[in-house]
C-alpha cells in the first residue's frame, strides 16, 4: 500500500483511547518539574516542553524510555518504576495544559524553515512535514504525531541530528548515539539529506510558531 494512502488511513481510522487522570498526573509528575518546568513548560531549551503535547504520544515516549527503545539515561532512571496507569496519568495531565509562547532567534532563517516544512525538498523526494505535523505544528495526536510549535529549538535540533545520526551510523558502521522510534522510519528517511544550516532553519520556525 502507498505509504501516504496509508499514513490518510491511520490517522481517520485511528480512535484515542484518551485514559488517566489529571489530578493524578499533576501529583505524579512533580519529579518532572526539574527539567520539565511547571505544568510542562520548560525552561531550559534543552529539555523538551511537554504542556498540550498528545497524551498518546507522550505515552509512547515513556514506554520507549523504559523499554529502551530509546536511550535517555536521565529519562530511563525516571520511568524505571512508573506503572501503565502512572504514563497515562502523567501524559493526560501534560496534555491538556498550554504550551507556552516560543520564540525564534531574530537572525533566523525562517523562510528557509517555513519552505522545507510546508513543501519538503523536492531534490531530494523528502515529504513535507505539514503532512504529519499540519499547519500550524500541532501534531496529529490521533496518529501520535507530536506538537511542534512553540517548542524550543535547541531541542528540536538535537532530535533531528539524533534521527539523521541512525543513518550515518548504518552508513559507516559507526554507533554514535541516535533516535529511530519513529513510525515506519519516517523521520530517518525525512532528516537523512538535511544539512546542519537546513535543521537550525526548521527548529527556529517551529519555535516561532504559534
Amino acid at each position: 500500500m502507498n505509504k501516504l494512502i496509508f499514513l490518510f488511513f491511520i490517522v481517520f481510522s485511528s480512535t484515542i483511547n484518551a485514559s488517566g487522570d489529571v489530578a493524578l498526573g499533576e501529583s505524579k509528575s512533580q519529579p518532572c518539574v526539574g527539567c520539565h518546568g511547571p505544568q510542562g513548560n520548560s525552561f531550559i531549551p534543552g529539555f523538551p516542553k511537554l504542556a498540550g503535547q498528545g497524551a498518546g504520544y507522550l505515552v509512547k515516549q515513556l514506554k520507549d524510555f523504559k523499554s529502551g527503545v530509546r536511550s535517555d539515561p536521565i529519562m530511563a532512571g525516571q520511568v524505571a518504576l512508573l506503572s501503565e496507569d502512572d504514563m497515562a496519568d502523567i501524559a493526560i495531565y501534560y496534555s491538556v495544559q498550554q504550551i507556552s509562547q516560543g520564540f525564534a532567534k531574530n537572525d533566523a532563517n525562517i523562510e528557509l524553515g517555513q519552505n522545507i516544512y510546508r513543501g519538503g525538498k523536492k531534490d531530494t523526494q523528502v515529504t513535507a512535514c505539514i503532512a504529519c505535523h499540519g499547519p500550524q505544528g500541532l501534531g496529529i495526536p490521533s496518529a501520535k504525531f507530536p506538537s511542534l510549535a512553540s517548542q524550543h529549538a535547541m531541542y528540536l535540533v538535537k532530535q533531528l541530528q539524533a534521527f539523521r545520526q541512525d543513518t550515518l551510523n548504518e552508513q559507516t558502521g559507526g554507533s554514535a548515539a541516535s533516535r529511530a522510534n519513529d513510525y515506519e522510519g519516517m523521520m530517518i528517511n525525512f532528516t537523512k539529506s538535511l544539512t546542519n544550516t537546513e535543521i537550525e532553519a526548521i527548529s527556529q520556525y517551529l519555535a516561532g510558531l504559534h
